[in-house]
């Protein structure tokens, strides 16, 4: 299990990569919604193994309501862009 949880980080760092390489902020965006949809469930792997329900409660959580603030974030950016 802890090879499946190595293999899961390592995924989570692709898109972190591919944004750091690229200057638009909408690949950047979708990048760290990319990584807080992974954290999370990383996060709930961790709790099943633990066998720690509040883990996963707050993995829940996360997934969720994680990338609400993110298409915040991007709503408010496209109407800067627009004025």
């Amino acid at each position: 299990m802890n090879w499946a949880l190595v293999a899961m980080i390592l995924a989570l760092l692709i898109p972190m990569y591919e944004a750091w390489q690229d200057d638009d902020i909408w690949q950047k965006m979708l990048a760290f919604a990319s990584v807080a949809t992974k954290a999370s469930i990383i996060l709930l792997v961790v709790s099943v193994l633990r066998d720690d329900w509040m883990l996963g409660v707050v993995g829940v959580i996360i997934l969720s309501v994680g990338n609400a603030g993110l298409m915040l974030l991007a709503q408010v950016l496209k109407r800067l862009n627009e004025i």
